[in-house]
């Protein structure tokens, strides 16, 4: 991995970030692993996700740490006109604002997108929101899980005669970090050719219904609501996680090619004649008496052996690995997928670029430990500075 300070892709970018939680920071954490100047804002009681632990790394929980690395960060009251003026000036140089404010909060501080684009044509906005600032449920407040309940994600995740279950991970957020990277850079190209700036809206509830796939396509197919269905994808089959004589494997069996392959493997091929299961129309509609035929054969073989011999083989598939495993295993210490800077432990970037690869340069910053050196570099006095600390404006 790059730990050195090579010159990365967005180099020069200056990002005001003034979000929290995930998707914000898990958007500008990207940018600035690729090089761009990364300042991030908090208010005095910090970015709630320090406190979202344990664990804790010191007195920081591991979540804020996880998506807050190479950022420059100062802590500022914002509610404040003292502490708006700040901003106005960090966003002199600035290219990209990213915020996650409730709808109408920059426009009631007199920074609201067309007051921002009238003083600085070149800027780029990126708000990001639970359902965007209009509409029937615009301006309402959205978490994660909330927002899996409301747009269906959970109606399709969990056991068949199961409850509608949580995704166990931030989905949602995290799609929607990667949305708001993807409209920035889109909105940066765009800039290239115009010279102007544009504001981005990017709603939790956007992206949550955008990962409907292929739910929402098969409804439009077929009229039918989506039911749970456990790991068995609903359009292919063997498409699920299979017992075998020790850990159950995953198989992920996409074409007729790979089904001969893996009941070849088996040394079952006459299954890939037999008419239940010729072609994938028909084994999706034979589902059950393939899952027991294959869970037959399976018994005989160990998970781990298997899944190695089998995805040689051309056969898509592994085993149902812990995150324990995930964080050791050979090929992601390969893919240089764990980042390591003195007692900082994080996940590596998985955009891979040739000449510009991603660099790991700082580990999260402590609430406001970068306060007096960006104030400093703005030209603020330190008279100034220490009048706007005594009034409660700055932290650090």
């Amino acid at each position: 991995m790059s730990t050195t300070r090579v010159a990365g892709a967005l180099q020069g970018l200056r990002v005001i970030d003034l979000s929290r939680v995930l998707g914000g920071p898990y958007c500008t954490q990207s940018l600035a692993d690729h090089g761009a100047q990364v300042i991030k804002l908090e208010p005095p009681g910090g970015d709630e996700t320090r406190e979202w632990g344990p664990p804790f790394v010191g007195e920081t929980a591991s979540y804020f740490v996880g998506v807050n690395r190479n950022k420059k960060g100062i802590c500022v009251d914002l509610s404040r006109e003292e502490g708006r003026a700040v901003l106005w000036q960090l966003l002199e140089g600035a290219d990209v604002l990213v915020e996650n404010f409730k709808p109408g909060t920059l426009e009631r501080w007199g920074m609201g997108y067309d007051t921002l684009a009238a003083r600085f044509p070149r800027l780029i906005h990126c708000a990001i929101s639970g359902f965007g600032p209009d509409g029937p449920l615009g301006g309402l407040p959205g978490y994660d899980a909330a927002i899996q309940a409301i747009t269906g994600l959970m109606s399709v995740n969990g056991e068949r005669d199961g409850p509608a279950l949580r995704v166990g991970l931030p989905v949602v957020d995290m799609v929607t970090g990667l949305n708001a990277l993807a409209g920035i850079l889109l909105a940066l190209a765009e800039r290239e050719k115009s010279g102007r700036g544009q504001s981005l809206d990017i709603a939790l509830y956007d992206c949550g219904v955008s990962l409907l796939h292929p739910h929402l396509p098969n409804f439009f197919g077929n009229g039918r609501t989506p039911q749970r269905s456990g790991n068995a994808h609903p359009n292919i089959t063997p498409y699920d996680s299979y017992r075998t004589a020790t850990a159950p494997i995953f198989l992920a069996v996409g074409n007729d090619r790979q089904f001969a392959k893996l009941v070849a493997h088996l040394n079952a091929e006459q299954l890939a004649h037999d008419a239940r299961f010729i072609d994938n129309k028909s084994r999706c509609a034979h589902r059950e008496a393939l899952k027991d035929v294959l869970e037959d054969l399976l018994k005989q073989h160990d998970c781990e052996p298997l899944a190695a011999q089998l995805i040689r083989a051309g056969v898509p598939c592994g085993p149902v690995q812990t995150v324990d495993a995930v964080a050791k295993h050979p090929h992601t210490l390969h893919r240089e997928l764990i980042v390591e800077m003195g007692a900082y432990r994080g996940t590596g970037t998985p955009i891979k670029l040739s000449r510009t690869p991603a660099t790991y340069r700082t580990p999260p910053p402590t609430l406001g430990g970068d306060t007096r050196a960006v104030l400093d570099e703005l030209g603020i006095d330190a008279a100034t500075q220490q009048r706007l600390f005594d009034a409660g404006v700055l932290k650090g």
